[in-house]
C-alpha cells in the first residue's frame, strides 16, 4: 500500500507530479492555516490540490508576475519535483518555474507589465491527478 493513498493530503506533493514538469494555470492564492503558520496557497485551474507557497516558490512567481498576487490569476507555471536539503536531510519537495512561454516581468515595459493578458492557449497537462 502506498502511504501517499493511505494518508491523502489537500495540498501537492512531489510525488503527485510523477516526475513530470507540469504546467498549470493559476486559479486563485489563498492565505491558509497550515499547522502553526499562515501561509499562501495556489490554486490550479482544473486541479483539486493546492501547493503551499513557501518563500522560494512564491519569489519565484513573484519574479515572473510581479508581487502582487492578484496579477497571477490566469497566469502559467511550471510545477517539476526536486530533491531540497531541509533540516539537514535531502527530502523531495516540489519547486515552481517560469513556462517556457514567459518572458521575465523585468524585461517587460511598464505598459506590458500592467496590461499584458494572462497566458491563453496554453496547453496543461490534465494526465496528472491532482
Amino acid at each position: 500500500m502506498k502511504m501517499s493513498v493511505a494518508f491523502p493530503s489537500k495540498y501537492i506533493a512531489a510525488a503527485d507530479l510523477q516526475g513530470r514538469q507540469v504546467d498549470v494555470e493559476i486559479e486563485r492564492v489563498e492565505m491558509e492555516d497550515i499547522g502553526d503558520d499562515h501561509k499562501p496557497v495556489a490554486y490550479f485551474v482544473g486541479k483539486s490540490k493546492g501547493l503551499v507557497l513557501n518563500k522560494t516558490n512564491a519569489s519565484v512567481i513573484a519574479d515572473i508576475y510581479g508581487d502582487e498576487t492578484d496579477a497571477w490569476l490566469g497566469r502559467v507555471v511550471t510545477l517539476f519535483p526536486t530533491k531540497v536539503d531541509y533540516q539537514g536531510k535531502r527530502v523531495d519537495a516540489v519547486r515552481v518555474m517560469a513556462p517556457r512561454n514567459a518572458a521575465p516581468l523585468a524585461a517587460a515595459s511598464p505598459r506590458q507589465q500592467t496590461q499584458a493578458p494572462p497566458n491563453s492557449g496554453v496547453i496543461v497537462d490534465d494526465q496528472i491527478p491532482f
